[in-house]
């Protein structure tokens, strides 16, 4: 995410349990691909399950994004 998003999720997370949530979720997401992208093979069933945490990655981020257009409409 862009510096600015990233400013925008640290300022409203602390009072927004929705923002807060898909955050989480998020890094969650990212750490766990990160893991797989640092061995050297993988099983099938590895990319099966890399190809899943990439699009439920992607659902956050467009949860986080929706969360945080509300936040620039009222700004």
């Amino acid at each position: 995410m862009e510096p600015r998003e990233e400013r925008l999720i640290q300022e409203h997370a602390a009072h927004d349990e929705e923002l807060r949530a898909a955050y989480d979720e998020h890094l969650e997401f990212k750490q766990k691909l990160d893991a797989l992208r640092k061995k050297v093979y993988l099983t099938a069933e590895e990319e099966v399950e890399q190809k899943r945490i990439q699009k439920l990655k992607l659902a956050s981020k467009d949860r986080i994004m929706q969360i945080l257009s509300r936040y620039r409409q009222s700004a």
